[in-house]
């Protein structure tokens, strides 16, 4: 036996290691735990942000649906139906960027979904409405062109962006914002123009304007696009 107060080494080993053993299977457990619950909460905050069923999604839906029917209506010389089309997709426009702020439904797949949805009106209304439809009020060829060339531009300056340099947000500048509502404009000119009486000189100036700030805004994508490289690449030497 060993003295009183004296440890028996032989006996109490085991129960040491024993219990060392215990607390790292429990450090183990819990970094598990720890690591399972970062992950959950890294799932939630992905699934938050792709958030595909909102409200504001779901309109931005039907207006991307509403674009076959408003071809139709132009090829059918529907011009009443075709601009009221347009008037409730503009209308949906609004308000799903407005209960997506006032509800909190901001997502990765809106923040995709919304511009997809407009261009592709877009440029679905200046297909058709270019086309010589019999006694219709058309958008002149040359501005068609140049609107299409400058959306196929920003679209490969991104993808160069994208691949080259891996910048995934480069947000439209004020000219870019203001190309689009006067291409808006111009559509709705030239679709009110076949459903009632505009003077000719505010259509020749909704093309003219409108061809204006394509070319300006069309620049002005690369000119940005070419500093975004510049700095990346001094950042690099740096």
């Amino acid at each position: 036996m060993s003295p009183p107060g004296e440890v028996d080494r032989g006996r109490a080993g085991p129960g040491v290691a024993g219990e060392g053993g215990e607390v790292r299977d429990r450090s183990g457990e819990w970094s598990g735990m720890r690591a399972g619950a970062v992950a959950q909460r890294a799932a939630q905050e992905v699934r938050a942000a792709l958030r595909p069923f909102t409200i504001p999604n779901g309109i931005t839906l039907i207006r991307l649906a509403l674009t076959p029917f408003f071809v139709l209506a132009v090829l059918e010389e529907n011009h009443r139906l075709a601009l009221g089309i347009f008037v409730a997709a503009g209308v949906s426009d609004a308000l799903d960027g407005l209960l997506a702020r006032l509800l909190g439904m901001r997502s990765m797949l809106g923040s995709y979904l919304d511009p997809i949805a407009d261009k592709t009106l877009l440029v679905a209304a200046y297909v058709t409405l270019t086309l010589r439809l019999p006694g219709a009020v058309t958008v002149p060829l040359w501005l068609t062109v140049m609107a299409l060339s400058r959306d196929l531009l920003i679209v490969m300056v991104a993808l160069l962006l994208y691949l080259g340099a891996g910048v995934r947000q480069f947000p439209p500048s004020v000219w870019g914002k203001w190309t689009t509502f006067l291409h808006i404009v111009t559509i709705a000119a030239v679709l009110v123009a076949n459903v009632t009486t505009v003077p000719g000189h505010l259509l020749a100036a909704c093309f003219y304007i409108a061809m204006a700030f394509t070319v300006i805004s069309g620049a002005d994508y690369v000119r940005r696009a070419a500093l975004t490289i510049e700095a990346l690449h001094d950042g690099e030497r740096r």
